[in-house]
């Protein structure tokens, strides 16, 4: 019959168990990051992002203690982390990931979606201009450094928001689109809702700090890979190192985009919060998105970020166990016009592993034996389980591969003595 795709795949796995039942019973067979230490590049005028102006030692409170990950513990400074791989959803790193937080400038990815969405909709052009207003003018924080009165193109408004960290360009995008940030905040909640941002909570367009606005680093990275996903068009200025605006040079704050391991997003920072940073790279086709959060320092958040980047993609890699019309083994029919019928997934399964898996992974695959007479293509005759150290665990429906008819009476009849008789 020549070999499936199990055989061919898994060949090396240390276990792989192959449960069929019938009449009850059933049997089974084998079968055949490094640290690296920076200082903190501190750009532009007035420090990193916004800045609470009162001190509160939670943010540093967690450092040194252990993230969950498919490898076992893991110790980070930072109070809140999620590592996600983008294609796969597996999540390779969580600490407190579904915890509320003040999530500060990284607030501003919501902003950039709502704008891009109005982009894509055609209802915001990138050359239109918007007025600033007194209350943009005036924003605290990190800035643009925009003119009172003056009429600022969106695209260039938007690398200011992206890659300066702009309180002020984010008021004058979140004015100009629904004509007050409190009405852009409404925007931005419902915006929150369907992506299904369920511990998110906004009450401005910037991260400024206020004790009811707040996200999970979970649901920073669900709307960063929403983003990455739905806006490649615009995804680009994240990767943009340098802005110049009204005669100031600043630069991109993203420590990962800054050393070229990542193609954004951004960072954020408040007393409340700590240092953040939302980093998404993507090596050899694999791309992983994380969002760290609590750090104590700037240079803590420069050496975790590209410490736990590099550990992502050293450790795991993205295996395609099974793709949808692979066969995974030819089972035996009764009565049917053809002695076997080949089984197949029906489905991809592409699952995120750790770089040994082979040495740890089992897939079963399990269905009654013989399967009676006639089989109809694609329904659904048994299931595929993996499993394993290290290895998340999945299932997905094994289904027929192909159509088999019943056979004619007199086959049957004699079938059914033969089956009698010796138990065949």
């Amino acid at each position: 019959m020549g070999s499936t795709r199990r055989d061919v795949l898994l060949g090396g796995v240390a276990l792989v168990a192959v449960s069929v039942t019938a009449g009850g019973g059933a049997w089974a067979r084998p079968k055949h990051a490094s640290k690296e230490a920076a200082a903190a590049h501190r750009a532009g005028a007035g420090g990193d992002d916004e800045d609470s102006g009162s001190a509160d030692s939670g943010a540093a409170s967690s450092a040194g203690s252990a993230a969950n990950t498919p490898l076992g513990p893991m110790d980070t400074s930072a109070k809140w982390a999620v590592i996600l791989d983008f294609n796969t959803g597996a999540t390779l790193l969580d600490k407190a990931a579904d915890d509320e937080m003040p999530p500060s400038s990284m607030t501003k990815l919501m902003t950039a979606y709502i704008v891009y969405s109005k982009l894509k909709a055609g209802t915001l052009r990138l050359d239109q201009t918007l007025p600033v207003s007194e209350h943009a003018w005036r924003t605290q924080g990190s800035k643009m450094f925009v003119e009172l009165g003056a009429q600022i193109a969106v695209e260039m408004l938007i690398r200011g928001m992206i890659i300066q960290s702009g309180n002020d360009a984010c008021i004058v995008l979140a004015e100009g689109i629904a004509g007050s940030e409190e009405q852009f905040v409404e925007m931005m909640n419902a915006q929150a809702k369907t992506l299904g941002l369920t511990n998110s909570a906004f009450r401005n367009c910037t991260g400024w700090p206020d004790p009811a606005h707040h996200m999970s680093v979970r649901d920073i990275a669900t709307l960063a890979k929403r983003i990455i996903q739905d806006f490649p068009e615009y995804y680009h200025y994240d990767a943009e190192k340098t802005f110049t605006y009204h005669g100031i040079i600043q630069y991109n704050r993203n420590p990962l985009v800054q050393r070229g391991m990542a193609d954004g997003l951004k960072t954020g920072h408040t007393d409340a919060g700590g240092f953040g940073v939302v980093g998404s790279a993507e090596h050899n086709g694999r791309r992983v998105i994380m969002v760290l959060n609590g750090m104590p320092t700037a240079r803590a958040r420069v050496e975790e970020s590209v410490r736990l980047m590099g550990w992502a993609f050293a450790n795991f890699e993205n295996v395609t166990l099974f793709s949808a019309n692979d066969v995974v083994e030819n089972a035996p029919v009764y009565l049917g016009s053809r002695r076997t019928v080949p089984l197949v997934g029906g489905q991809n399964l592409t699952l995120t592993l750790p770089r040994a898996w082979r040495q740890h992974a089992h897939v079963a695959v399990a269905y009654d034996s013989p399967i009676p007479a006639p089989v109809q293509r694609g329904a659904v005759v048994g299931k595929i389980t993996v499993s394993g150290q290290g290895v998340p665990a999945s299932e997905i429906p094994l289904v027929a591969g192909e159509d088999v008819g019943r056979m004619g009476l007199p086959g049957r009849a004699v079938a059914v003595i033969s089956r009698f008789i010796v138990g065949a």
